[in-house]
């Protein structure tokens, strides 16, 4: 199908095998080298696109990248053809990239100069177009409302179905945890400040390329407005190892060293937000039903378990350590 692609778009012949890459849990990327160039071509997930909304979403964030790219914060951005980034070809879609020839940082050597130089991108990024609402007219923040009882019955309900077993017991073990983690993020979320700016809550990582010790950000679907409190909360975790379950605490406070530097909006009251850090829920539930079938694909079903059980386990390692990871949020 990417043979086809090429050929249709005049990018030319390919000259070696088309080799998978690894990447994030959503979608399929691959390496494509042709006499003339190396891209990198990401295959979107079809569930994703059956969304209502992905479509608008994803123009969204186009729109969004090229406003990064205008300012100068250090992206790779989808080329256009026709003046289309998204490419539809045979019912799929595609994005392609110049091949960035980067590293990304192994979870386990991630330094400090880097959660530094990936908060100050973050920053820059809130910077752009950063707005703060009138006080007569706050924004109403979206609060999460997943019933966790019902996805155990839904499980229950399989009854030859190994991985939904597994759910229903996990989520059986860990119900007294998930309502209270809801619960502190819906009350975070309505203690945030009426900030809005472009954010990419995605900037985990995993997402960031390294050449020469210079950050590159791939992977920018995830563009989006939102609250620059809440992403910058969330994204100093993933940088200081709370993916790993093993929180850095001056990780965390060279991103936000960073990060300040770049951007300033006043706010320190990041301590009373704390639930923020139990974004993590709505992954879950992404990743439950991921586990019980609603993708067909049985790779899919398998990572979800797979993910289900890696962030339960991320959940519980953040609520053990909710008083030291508080302590690290006083500016």
């Amino acid at each position: 199908m990417i043979e086809s692609l090429f050929e249709e778009l005049g990018l030319g012949n390919i000259i070696s095998p088309i080799t998978p890459v690894s990447g994030g849990f959503m979608h399929r990327m691959y390496k494509v080298c042709t006499a003339n160039h190396t891209y990198a071509v990401k295959h979107l997930n079809s569930e994703i696109m059956k969304r209502p909304a992905a479509m608008d979403n994803y123009k969204k964030a186009e729109r969004l990248e090229a406003i990064l790219e205008n300012a100068g914060i250090p992206i790779v951005p989808a080329l256009s053809f026709d003046e289309k980034k998204m490419q539809e070809f045979q019912g799929n879609y595609f994005y392609i990239f110049d091949w960035h020839d980067g590293t990304i940082t192994d979870w386990n050597n991630i330094t400090a100069e880097q959660c530094w130089k990936a908060g100050n991108i973050q920053g820059r990024i809130h910077a752009i177009e950063a707005r703060q609402s009138e006080p007569s007219e706050p924004t109403a923040p979206e609060l999460s409302t997943i019933d966790w009882n019902e996805y155990i019955k839904k499980a229950a309900g399989s009854n030859t179905d190994a991985p939904a077993k597994e759910v229903e017991s996990l989520l059986k073990e860990n119900l007294p945890l998930l309502d209270y983690a809801q619960t502190e993020l819906n009350k975070a979320r309505q203690s945030l400040p009426n900030i809005t700016t472009i954010i990419d809550e995605d900037m985990d990582p995993k997402n960031v390329m390294w050449k020469n010790g210079e950050p590159v950000v791939i992977d920018l679907e995830c563009l989006d407005y939102g609250n620059p409190v809440s992403s910058a909360i969330q994204l100093s975790l993933q940088w200081s190892r709370i993916t790993l379950c093993d929180f850095d605490a001056e990780k965390q406070k060279a991103f936000f060293e960073g990060y300040f530097q770049a951007y300033d909006n006043g706010f320190r009251d990041y301590k009373n937000v704390f639930g923020l850090t139990y974004t993590w829920i709505e992954w879950l539930e992404y990743n439950i039903q991921r586990a019980l079938g609603s993708y067909q694909d049985k790779s899919e079903q398998e990572l979800g378990l797979t993910e289900v059980k890696n962030t339960i386990n991320r959940i519980k390692y953040i609520h053990h350590m909710e008083d030291k990871i508080k302590s690290n949020l006083q500016f």
